[in-house]
């Protein structure tokens, strides 16, 4: 299984890249992790033209059999035990799966038409700047948990 994050532009905060870092490296012990960081330089103020600069760059990055699920505030919301069986689920249907973290004004519609599914991590909205780090830990939790390990009671 193949597993893609695909995010918009550089982690500002050292911790939450530390914590991505260290989650990142603990997830290739369960399947196939890639980060796919967009480096995009919109000169446009404009939050409209912001979206569909990375829409572009995002869409370049997704393959017609790629699997997308976009973490956005408006997604689905699970418990961990039910997204963990969600992913044993993607993994079984998919031979790769792409989660996509959008940049500081969410995605363009182009993005969301192209979307399988939307996953929400909490009726808060997070900074894209952590979203990361969030993720890949609750993808590392989702793995010990259908692996049954103590991670997830620790």
């Amino acid at each position: 299984m193949k597993i893609i994050l695909i995010r918009i532009n550089k982690l500002h905060l050292n911790f939450a890249q530390a914590g991505f870092n260290e989650y990142q490296k603990r997830l290739q012990h369960y399947c196939n992790f890639t980060d796919e960081l967009l480096l995009v330089n919109c000169k446009s103020k404009e939050a409209g033209m912001i979206k569909k600069t990375e829409a572009d760059a995002i869409l370049k990055k997704i393959q017609p059999t790629d699997f997308v699920v976009l973490l956005d505030e408006t997604g689905k919301h699970l418990s961990s035990e039910k997204w963990a069986h969600q992913l044993e689920q993607y993994q079984s249907l998919h031979k790769q799966l792409v989660f996509v973290i959008g940049g500081a004004y969410g995605f363009d519609e182009v993005v969301y038409k192209r979307a399988n599914a939307l996953l929400s991590f909490s009726t808060f909205t997070y900074s894209h700047q952590l979203m990361p780090m969030l993720f890949g830990e609750q993808l590392y939790r989702a793995f010990t948990i259908l692996k049954g390990e103590p991670y997830h009671h620790a």
